[in-house]
This record gives structure tokens, sequence and C-alpha cells, in this order.
């Protein structure tokens, strides 16, 4: 356990979100099997999505063994706006409604200006900022009908500094984008009761940044950039959501939490 985490059983104790119904994108793996294995400890009721059907399967099996029940709609292709609205259809049939939204699904392409092809680049954007905004559309109407909810996304530290040795221009538009589209989304969902967070998350090892992470003087280079000096885990983004998702943070909206070990405060 990574010093400063609560153990399984004080997780599984706090039911900080019993009672609410998450629908959590890129369930599979990274930060959003994080958040759906935390959120359901915490009480809620999960509804996990994923292009790869196989890893949100794992995921399933993995909260029944904690005695844990997370619904699987997969395979899921967010940028198919009709999978989409089934996705949300799906949740309505399975638990009534959505109070929470999480959108942690993303695929980006890292290649500096020179290498990244226009097909690059709109794979990027379309995973990183289309798959939000039909994500959102789909769960507005069902938030409204539960009388609000909190949607929380996904911008990055990238979104405020570069770091040498990552080529991330897409990305940087991507999750740039994202920061200003939720600020638009709060604004918006005030009047409906619907709250809309960013948490922009630091160097954190998945499946997807395991490759790079072994690239040699990467993450010392990393480190260096960083008050805390430890990479994130998914389960530090997670305990971040669970309070976003949470009513203790009723009064937040259009606000960016940064979790990344201090790294935009250097």
């Amino acid at each position: 356990m990574v010093k400063g985490h609560l153990p399984a059983e004080a997780a599984n104790a706090q039911q900080r979100l019993k009672g609410k119904i998450a629908v959590v994108t890129g369930c599979g793996a990274g930060i959003g099997k994080g958040c759906a294995l935390l959120f359901a400890r915490q009480g809620a009721r999960v509804i996990g999505c994923d292009l790869n059907a196989a890893a949100a399967e794992a995921t399933v099996a993995e909260a029944k063994s904690l005695g844990l029940e997370i619904d699987s709609f997969a395979p899921c292709d967010l940028t198919d706006p009709a999978a989409v609205d089934k996705l949300f259809a799906f949740a309505a049939e399975r638990a009534g409604g959505v109070d929470i939204l999480v959108n942690a699904a993303a695929t980006a392409v890292f290649k500096p200006i020179e290498e990244m092809t226009y097909e690059d680049w709109r794979l990027t954007l379309t995973a990183e900022l289309d798959t939000v905004f039909l994500a959102c559309k789909a769960a507005w109407p069902r938030m409204m009908a539960c009388g609000g909810g909190s949607i929380i996304n996904f911008a990055s530290v990238n979104s405020y500094l570069v770091l040498e040795g990552s080529p991330a221009l897409a990305h940087c538009a991507g999750k740039g984008g994202v920061l200003a589209m939720t600020r638009q989304l709060a604004l918006e969902g005030a009047p409906h009761g619907i709250r809309a967070n960013t948490i922009s998350p630091g160097m954190t090892v998945t499946s997807a940044t395991s490759p790079v992470l072994k690239t040699p003087g990467f993450i010392e280079n990393v480190l260096a950039h960083a008050i805390l000096k430890r990479v994130g885990q998914p389960e530090d983004i997670a305990w971040a959501a669970t309070f976003l998702a949470s009513d203790e943070s009723s009064w937040i909206t259009a606000s960016d939490l940064h979790v990344d070990g201090g790294a935009t405060a250097l």
C-alpha cells in the first residue's frame, strides 16, 4: 500500500457515495478502473464501460472477489453516439438513472509534430474531446431527471506545463480543451443542479504510461519537476474523484483539482 492510502477495509467502511449511481468510462484499466473499484467500495452503484470487453470483465471479476458489484457495458465505442446512448439507457435500465459521470476513457498519440500525422492528431482529439462531449450530452437529460449530478472530467498537468522528453502536442491540445469545455458545462449545468469539475493528474502509473516510464532517465526527469518524489497511482486520482462525486463537494463546480505531487507548483 502506498503511504497515505487508506486500506480497503477503511474505504469500504466510509460509504461516502451510498445511494448514488455512477457511470465510469474506461473501467478496464488505469484511472477508470481505480475510480470504478473505489466508488463501489464507497457504496455507489457503478456502471462501467470500456472498448476492451475483456478488460472490463476483469474489473467486474476483481470487484466481485472483493465483495463488490460493478455492472459492465462492453465493448462500448465512446466515439459512436449511438453506442453512448445505449450505455446510458443500460445504466437507466440497471440502476434507474445517473448521478455521477466519470469520463476516464482516453487514447492519445505521443509524437513530435514532424512525425505526427493528421490521423494521429484526429485520433487523439476524438478520443480526448469527442468522447467527453458525447458522454456528457447523453448523461445530461438523465442527470436533470435525477435532480442534478456531478460530472468529473480529466484534464492533465500537460494542460499547464510541458515535460522535456514527452512529445505531447495533441494530448496538450485535447486536455486543454477538456478544461475549457468543463467550465462551460458547469455554467450550463448550474440551473439543473449539475456540477462539472476536472482533475489534472500528474504522471500516473497505468498500462498506457508504463512503457514510457521504463525509458531510461524519463522517470527521473518527471520526479525532478515534482515536490513529492513519487509518481501517482490510480488510487491517488480515485480518491480525488470520490470527493468531487460526493456531497462533500456540493459547492464546488468549474474547478480543476491538481493531483500531481506538486508538479504544477514548480
